[in-house]
């Protein structure tokens, strides 16, 4: 697991106080909403924060893509990487 993905799972957990949910038990592939660790669209308001403070990137309520970049772990760290945020 990258030190990248392991950032982000760590935020998801102390962002949305998933008290129950432990960084190891996030698949990085898996679907962060629905099915997979079962998400909502406040959680991912409230994760879209958390990233922008921790790594700076921004999301646009009208960007169609912002779907694509929440889809798992992976995708998350992807997007930052892409957008210069990673550290």
């Amino acid at each position: 697991m990258s030190s990248l993905n392991q950032q982000i799972k760590e935020l998801i957990i102390n962002a949305l106080e998933l008290e129950d949910v432990k960084p190891e038990n996030i698949v990085d592939s898996a679907s962060l909403f629905g099915e997979g660790l079962g998400l909502d669209s406040i959680d991912a308001l409230e994760l879209g924060i958390a990233l922008k403070k921790k790594f700076g990137v921004k999301f646009s309520a009208e960007n169609a893509d912002n779907k694509k970049h929440f889809a798992s772990v992976d995708a998350l760290a992807a997007y930052i990487e892409a957008a210069g945020g990673a550290s």
